[in-house]
This record gives structure tokens, sequence and C-alpha cells, in this order.
């Protein structure tokens, strides 16, 4: 039997180039904790979204790679940082003014606008456990209000402290003067209010673990870093967090390159080692431009979900990580197809070919056994030719070109079909523009008529499709590229198709040859969803 390990430690797939990186950092004696530990990082002020899943499931990947490299335990912490004020309040939630009423104060003392939680910082962590359960990803949940204030954070704190003037030393040369003047890493919470300060601090005494700042009423308080009544600056807070952590790896977005380097640095100050680092692109929308939760402008897991598996999305999020990527509608078709070839290609390759296939790592090494024998596109196309949103109708034509498949049998078929007309319902149908055939389009598709009709009843889609190409061969096109526009254009509505041979196959040959007669006769080309049904 061939050593997977062996298979493994040679493997080009980036997450076991990413697991070597952490094996090589913990060394022949392993991580002094016991544990390798992975960290995602997430900020509860809204609700958890795409970028959200693909960090976590990104990270999960590198994580299972390492298991089959090493026998060293390892863990995920998917951490909150739900003790950082409330700057804004979010568009997308109830009771705005009483929220508002909060701003400054930390998530997790702030109440909950939808009345479910204690807090509207622990509001979002549910809805993140939520999230992340659905997706069925291992991991532990940490609560920076819970570290802070438990004392877990109190000693790398101190040390934050007494290595103040180094700490600063990095953080003010990337500030402006205005804020060079009034910077400090530590921000203290208001006795008072409340609230997290960004306020001056004139004094800091290592020996009792205190500060001393300048309130906003002029007057002075001195105040211990310790138990939670203060917190870090974002970057301090990162550095600070790997330390007492001792975190050996953490993904980051392009966006955060800047943050990644000051806080390795501030890291070290603190005697920690940084976390492996693995720096992703960002996605871009359908104009090229990043995606901003604040805009709106690209897609939400609800909405990908709607027309597509997680799995594909984790194909999505697998694929060429450190490239620019456009996430928008237009990708999923696509990927559903490119991830159902990878699952079938996985059943005839070796243990090698197989540790390189997306869908080991998507499904941690066991991805099922199904064959899916239609694509996303042709479910796309025979919803449309048949004018159909009734998942029975499209099952009745399934039926006939794969007998023995049902919705029990064929589950991830079944799923397909539900997100087909989804997407075909709401894209594929408004975008439809058909126009009548003309001048050689006319006897090609009269005698593609005639061919399928003299073809025998059990000519298979191969046949089919040797037939559609000799008709187009036959006949005064360019090429044959612009024979099958023809036939997308013309009996599909649309600048691009499936694999015609597939598709009449499955369609039906009778089928097609009255929806050709049709469209020759000057008929509609779509057909009445009564009828179909």
């Amino acid at each position: 039997m061939t050593d997977i390990r062996s298979l493994a430690m040679e493997s080009t797939a980036w997450p076991f180039v990413e697991a070597r990186r952490v094996l090589d950092r913990i060394g022949a004696d392993g991580p002094r904790k016991g544990y390798v530990l992975f960290e995602t990082g997430y900020g509860p002020s809204g609700l958890p979204h795409i970028g959200t899943f693909g960090e976590v499931a990104r990270t999960t990947m590198v994580r299972h790679a390492f298991s089959i490299l090493s026998d060293v335990p390892s863990k995920l912490f998917a951490f909150s940082d739900d003790m950082d004020g409330l700057r804004k309040v979010p568009d997308n939630i109830p009771n705005q003014e009483m929220v508002r009423a909060h701003l400054g104060k930390p998530l997790t003392a702030i109440p909950d606008p939808f009345g479910t939680h204690e807090s509207f910082g622990h509001h979002n962590n549910a809805r993140l456990r939520g999230f992340l359960d659905t997706f069925g990803f291992d991991y532990t949940f940490m609560s920076a209000t819970d570290c802070y204030r438990s004392g877990r954070f109190d000693e790398t704190l101190l040390s934050v402290l007494r290595h103040y003037d180094d700490v600063i030393g990095v953080i003010l040369p990337t500030l402006g003067a205005e804020r060079q003047a009034t910077y400090s890493p530590f921000l203290p919470l208001c006795p008072k209010t409340g609230k997290v300060l960004q306020v001056p601090v004139i004094a800091h005494d290592p020996d009792a673990g205190t500060i001393t700042y300048r309130d906003e009423d002029g007057s002075t308080n001195e105040v211990s870093v310790t138990g939670g009544a203060c917190k870090l600056q974002w970057k301090a807070d990162w550095a600070m967090r790997w330390v007492a952590l001792d975190v050996d790896y953490e993904m980051a977005g392009k966006d955060l390159i800047p943050s990644v380097q000051l806080s390795s640095r501030i890291c070290r100050i603190l005697d920690g080692t940084p976390p492996e680092s693995f720096i992703y692109e960002l996605f871009l929308d359908e104009n090229g431009e990043k995606i901003s939760k604040s805009r709106g402008n690209g897609l939400t897991i609800e909405e990908w979900l709607r027309y597509a598996s997680p799995q594909s999305l984790a194909h999505y999020m697998f694929q060429s990580p450190r490239k620019a990527k456009r996430l928008y509608f237009d990708v999923i078709p696509r990927q559903v197809d490119e991830y159902l070839t990878q699952l079938a290609n996985y059943q005839q390759q070796d243990e090698k070919a197989r540790l390189a296939n997306p869908v080991w790592h998507i499904h941690a090494g066991t991805p099922p056994a199904e064959t899916v024998p239609l694509s996303f596109g042709i479910l796309l196309n025979l919803a449309s030719v048949c004018n159909t949103e009734d998942k029975a109708v499209l099952w009745g034509f399934i039926n006939r070109y794969i007998p023995d498949a049902s919705p029990t049998t064929a589950a991830i078929l079944d799923e397909m079909v539900g997100h087909a007309i989804n997407y075909y319902r709401d894209f594929v149908k408004p975008a439809k523009q058909y126009r009548p055939p003309e001048g050689v389009e006319v006897a090609a598709l009269t005698e593609l008529a005639e061919a399928l009709e003299a073809l025998p009843a059990d000519a298979d889609a191969e046949a089919i499709q040797t037939e559609v190409y000799e008709v187009g061969k036959r006949h005064p096109f360019p090429d044959l590229k612009t024979w099958f526009r023809t036939l997308y254009e013309v009996l599909l509505g649309q600048a691009q198709g499936p694999r015609m041979g597939s598709f009449i196959a499955l369609y039906g040959r009778e089928e097609t040859i009255a929806l050709i007669r049709r469209v020759l006769a000057g008929g509609s080309p779509v057909e009445d969803e009564a009828a179909a049904s």
C-alpha cells in the first residue's frame, strides 16, 4: 500500500505546501503547548459573510493536510473580536436608535437589537457559530471579551506594558502627526460610560501594571491594564493574541499585509514568534472592483447557496487562493461543473493525483462516490427549453435519460435540479433573447431535423453529437463555432450553450425535432410550461 504521508510530503497542492511550513515551524519536538494552533479572526459588528467561509474553509484544508503529515494534535480557534467598540450602526439590524445610544461600547456591552441574546456581540457570535456549524467545521470558539476579562491575556498585556516604548516605536511612524500625539496601544474602558476610549495616555507603570490617561473631561484616571479594564488597539491586539495563545498559523487578506508586518514586529518584541502567514487575494465584483461589505457589491453566502452547493463554493475557494478572482453570480455554473468534473476524476485517479484533486481537500480525504452524469449547464438549458420551474418536469426528462436515477438515489443531482431552477428563474429566463434562423441556417436546421429523425432508436449522445457536427460541416458556415452558436441563439436564446449531443439525448430526439420544426415554421422555441408538465 502506498504511504500517503510520503506522497503528501511531495505534493504540490497548496494546502500541503502550507502544512509543510507548519511542520517545519514546530520542529522535531513539537509545540510546547502540545498541539498546533490554527486561527481565524472575525469582527462581529456584522453577520458572517462569504469571506468568513473562505478563510475558515481554507484554513481547515491546511489543518487537515497537516494531520496527514504529522501525528501532532491540532486545534482551530475561531476568534471573535467582540470587545471592540462599535463605531457605526449597521444598516441591516432592527432597533437602530437603541443601538446608536451605545456607540463606542464593546459589542458585548451593547443590548441585542434582535432581543434574543444578552448583547449584540453575543447575538452575532451565536450567528457565527451557527454559520460554522452549518458547514460542519471543526473549531473552538474564542471570545476576546472572555479572554480579556478572565485574565487569559493578562501576562501578555503586562508584557506589552513593559515594552510600551518599543511597541509605540513600531506604530508611530505609520500614523499622521495628529494621531501620533495621542496614540497609545492601550484603550481603557471608561468606568462611567463603559465606552472604549481613545484618549491620551500620560503615564504608564509596568511595576503597578497600570496606565494613567486624561479623560475627555480633562480629569486623569489610573487604571489596570489587566482583567478587562483595557483592551489593545488592533495591530498590538493581534500581536498580543498571537503570543498569548501561541498561534502557529493564520491567514489574512492582501489588504492586511501592512497589519501582518507590524503585528509580527510587535510579536517579536514580546518575545513571541509570529504565526506562519498565508496572504490570500481579495475577491472582485463583476466590474473587477474589490468587494466591500459596506458597499454590498458582491455575492453573499446565502445567494451562492440558493444556486449551488457549499461544496462548489469550497471548490471556488480552493482554486488559486493567491489570485484575485471575480465573485459574482455568473461564476456559479462553471464552479458547479468543475467541482463535478473533479469528483468524477477522483474515482479514476491514483493516490498521488487524488492528493492534488480539490475534492480530496474539500471533503477531508473522503469525497462522495456518487457519479453525477449531467452538468449544471445542461440542467439550466433543459429548464430553459422546457420553460419550467417544476422539479418534477425536469426529473421526467432525467428519468428517461437515466432510468434508475431518482431524487432518493441521486441526492447530489436532485439538489442540482433545485439549484438550476432557481438560477434559471433569476438569471437565465430574464436574459433570454431568441432570434429566427436566416439564410444558410434554415437549410442546416432542416437537415439536422431530418438527420436526427434518421438516427437509430438507440443512438447515444456521442452518435448524436457526431451527426450535429456532420450537418454543420455540410453547410457553408465560416466555422463550426458559428454553427453551434446558431443552435444556441435560435433554439436556446443565448450565445453559449451545452454540448448538443448530450442535451438532445436528455431532452429527447423527438422533442428536439419538434422544437426545430416549430422554429422553422415561425413559432416560439419556448415550450408551453403546462404542455411540458
